[in-house]
């Protein structure tokens, strides 16, 4: 991995609430790099989702720089920024926000149509294991077969990053592995740089690197020289 797809330098982000003033992110330096996947750990209030929803365009850093490749994403208005986002970032919550009277392949279809060279819905589906669940209203769909909907939703554009903020945060272990064995195959298979968010440790076990953040801060970052399979993670 010698590309990187993300240079972020000095990020700082404050609030203002009231009187107080909340320091999210404190003067953190990142790289990440093509096709790898990477696990952000750290305790709530540690600043991995404020990080992260910068590195997607959804915010932006109150100080410091962040380049996806040559484009400086803190230079761009908010047009430039929606651009960014529909054409390289899939974003995947803890929620899954499908809309209710949407079948599965409906959902998807959603994005397909805004997107430059979608994937067809039915191949989205079929990448997460849902062939034959795709003209299924989300309410009958599993927790998790609806989460594996909003991943089909968020690779069917073919993007380039994949960001996912506690994608197994509302599953079981069992149904979590099944989602993490989904957001992996993406990884692997279509070469998608991958970010994936978690306060719970096991899961950095599958991770290319992990990075602890604490207070704002990144606290150390660790390369895994053998990758544990989604399936293989000792709960």
């Amino acid at each position: 991995m010698t590309q990187a797809v993300f240079r972020a330098r000095r990020l700082t982000k404050r609030y203002r609430m009231g009187d107080v003033e909340v320091h999210a992110l404190r003067g953190v330096d990142l790289d990440l790099y093509a096709g790898e996947f990477v696990v952000l750990l750290g305790a709530s209030g540690s600043g991995k989702s404020t990080l992260l929803n910068i590195l997607g365009g959804l915010d932006t850093p109150t100080e410091g720089s962040v380049f996806y490749g040559t484009d400086d994403l803190t230079c761009g208005d908010e047009r430039r920024l929606t651009r960014y986002r529909r054409e390289h970032v899939g974003f995947v919550f803890q929620f899954y926000n499908l809309i209710p009277s949407l079948t599965a392949r409906e959902n998807v279809a959603l994005v397909t149509e805004i997107a430059r060279a979608p994937m067809p819905p039915e191949e989205a589906l079929g990448l997460v294991g849902l062939a034959d669940r795709m003209d299924r209203f989300p309410s009958q769909l599993s927790g998790g077969e609806q989460q594996r909907v909003a991943i089909a939703r968020a690779v069917a554009k073919r993007p380039d990053v994949l960001l996912c903020d506690e994608p197994t945060g509302a599953l079981d272990v069992t149904t979590g592995v099944l989602v993490l064995e989904v957001i992996e195959k993406v990884n692997r298979e279509l070469g998608t740089t991958t970010a994936v968010i978690t306060h719970n440790a096991v899961i950095a076990d599958m991770a290319d690197r992990v990075i602890s953040l604490r207070d704002g801060r990144i606290a150390g970052v660790k390369v895994n020289a053998t990758k544990v399979p989604a399936r293989e993670l000792k709960w």
